[in-house]
């Protein structure tokens, strides 16, 4: 006999034991009206897990909508300054590293289709 799927929580929230999968993501699918077997699907997991994670936010619908506004609250607001400062300047860093290995591959194309050597 299979144990029973349960939800648990190791800091990032209440999620499916075993997963990273929070409540919270199969929230996003419950509110919209899917069934649990799609959910499953969607999120690669059985239907047992989904049901246990559908109860348990059923069972703490006050708390778990509380923090779930809280969640699409913050993902609207986009990144910080000082978070999107650095994730601009990694991004130049990488299409600059991007077009020197562009540039290094075109001159060894073309000193190998001349037959000659530096």
């Amino acid at each position: 006999m299979q144990k029973k799927p349960t939800i648990h929580d190791r800091g990032r929230g209440p999620e499916i034991e075993g997963t990273r999968i929070t409540v919270y993501d199969v929230m996003d699918y419950y509110l919209d009206g899917w069934p649990a077997s799609r959910i499953a699907i969607r999120l690669a997991q059985g239907t047992p897990e989904i049901e246990a994670a559908i109860e348990y936010i059923e069972a703490h619908r006050t708390e778990v909508e509380a923090d779930y506004r809280q969640i699409v609250a913050r993902a609207e607001q986009g990144n910080s300054p000082e978070v999107q400062a650095m994730i601009d300047a990694n991004r130049a860093h990488v299409e600059a590293r991007k077009s020197e290995i562009r540039q290094r591959a075109k001159e060894a194309r073309a000193v190998s289709s001349n037959g000659s050597q530096t």
